[in-house]
């Protein structure tokens, strides 16, 4: 199998435990190149986990996970896995975008220096190639004339997108949304998701943690119900928004759509 037929995510059997609790029981699903797939499901479910184990800020417990043929956070010599060393777990994070809920931007440094932090410390591109890249992403998201501004200034509408615009300068193939509206105000909800609409039909391969139906709808590709830490329901979204076969899939929507 050729790199462009390999699904970009692949998740067999995971199994994630935070002492007695059992969060993720058995999660195997796939995401192939250039598609937007949009958990949902209950605060508790386990869509943060998921997206956590996926570059590795969570170990699990069980299963295997790989992104691309590359197998996530550990090497396996027959049956056993042994965890990488943290060298070898931020190399594979490079190529891995993330987006948290919260911005995460360092305050004390401008929108400009947050975005070329990584790319200069972590690649080694060069400081004139990285403020290059920064301002068209930056262009990207409609925030070219912030560059100069500090975290601190911006809404949080603004924060989020200059934080999509620091995870897209390391040139990631998959890129991971946590939530990414859920800290704003319903009125700067739309500015984000618009760019991220952008980078779906620009063709970027993305996993999102949502609560916005209309978003998983729209530029969905796949969508996945979780609850208590598994797979209930999963298919095109319109077909499961619109018409979901399972009695909690039902439930759910009934009380956010």
């Amino acid at each position: 199998m050729t790199d462009q037929q390999l699904p970009m995510v692949r998740a067999e059997h995971v199994v994630k435990r935070f002492g007695a609790n059992t969060v993720l029981k058995d999660i195997s699903m796939t995401v192939n190149r250039g598609e937007v797939l949009c958990l949902i499901g209950p605060s508790g479910s386990g869509k943060s986990t998921f997206l956590r184990c996926i570059n590795h800020l969570e170990t699990i417990d069980g299963g295997r996970l790989w992104v691309e043929d590359e197998l996530i956070g550990y090497r396996q010599r027959g049956e056993k896995l042994y965890e990488l060393s943290p060298q070898e777990v931020a190399r594979q994070r490079a190529d891995i975008g993330m987006v948290f809920q919260r911005f995460n931007l360092f305050p004390h440094m401008t929108v400009l220096e947050n975005i070329i932090e990584a790319p200069t410390r972590v690649k080694g591109v060069k400081k004139q190639a990285a403020i290059a890249t920064a301002m068209e992403l930056l262009d990207k998201v409609g925030l070219a004339h912030k560059a100069k501004s500090y975290p601190g200034h911006l809404s949080g509408g603004q924060q989020q997108r200059v934080a999509i615009a620091r995870a897209l300068a390391m040139e990631p193939k998959l890129m991971l949304f946590d939530e990414p509206t859920s800290a704003l105000d319903p009125e700067l909800v739309g500015e984000v998701l618009s760019v991220m609409k952008q980078l779906a039909e620009s063709g970027m391969t993305m996993v999102v943690v949502t609560h916005e139906m209309q978003f998983a709808r729209e530029v969905g590709d796949h969508l996945v119900f979780m609850d208590s830490g598994v797979v209930v329901e999963e298919g095109d979204p319109r077909e499961v928004l619109g018409d979901p076969q399972h009695q909690r899939t039902r439930a759910f929507l009934s009380r956010v759509l």
